[in-house]
């Protein structure tokens, strides 16, 4: 009540506020003063902002003109234009992802009314808010497709390198099989079973008689045939 008189340029005394008491409406109850803080007025460059605002410039010109920051200037026409209460100035400031909410019918008449509205500032307002929240409300469908493409490509991977492990132990599993169960190979002696002096003995004569032979490895059968024909002990003709 105090606020109201000194807003009318009317004494704020008791005996003034006590001759205007009756002329208060009545409720049916005893008029009781609140302790209710009033709504703070607006700065110069808050009511130059919302001018700006109204005329329809852009919200980096009304920063600029008016050294107001993002958030400021956001705040400041929620509470003027959309009605929405402003944010005490020790809140701390979150950085929670923007979520459009849902179009209710009590915005979607502002929106119709601001469309309608004489001024074109207003008008201008309606539909940059309504292009952005069409435009938020496809990244968010954008964004829960991608996220949905992604965990299916991440299962697919997974999926894939289960079943290359399991191509992997099979595989193993077979060689390991196969090599088991492979005879081994009998390995022939070197010269058909002669030792390495008779060997030896193979290659001189060899050698000594016109034949090539390598000084390591098998000797050829041919070789050995001539060994052994020219070593063979004369049969005794019986007599």
């Amino acid at each position: 009540m105090a606020l109201l008189l000194d807003v009318l340029g009317l004494p704020t005394d008791p005996d003034t506020f006590t001759a205007l008491l009756p002329l208060l409406p009545e409720t049916g109850d005893a008029p009781t003063m609140t302790n209710t803080p009033a709504a703070p007025a607006l700065s110069a460059h808050e009511a130059m902002a919302i001018s700006m605002h109204n005329n329809g410039d852009s919200e980096q010109a009304i920063r600029e003109a008016t050294g107001l920051s993002e958030t400021e200037l956001s705040d400041l026409i929620g509470n003027q234009v959309l009605g929405r209460p402003r944010r005490a100035a020790d809140s701390p400031a979150t950085d929670a992802p923007v979520v459009a909410p849902p179009v209710t019918n009590a915005v979607q008449k502002l929106l119709d009314w601001a469309a309608a509205h004489p001024a074109a500032g207003v008008r201008s307002r309606a539909a940059r808010i309504t292009a952005d929240r069409s435009e938020l409300s496809e990244r968010r469908d954008s964004e829960a497709a991608q996220r949905e493409a992604e965990a299916k490509v991440a299962k697919a991977k997974a999926d894939l390198e289960k079943a290359q492990e399991e191509l992997r132990t099979v595989k193993a599993g077979t060689r390991t099989t196969t090599a088991a169960a492979a005879p081994t190979p009998i390995r022939a002696g070197l010269g058909s079973g002669r030792s390495r002096e008779e060997l030896a003995a193979i290659r001189t004569w060899a050698r000594a008689n016109g034949h090539q032979v390598a000084d390591a490895g098998m000797v050829r059968k041919a070789v050995l045939k001539a060994y052994d024909a020219a070593h063979q002990a004369p049969v005794r003709k019986a007599g």
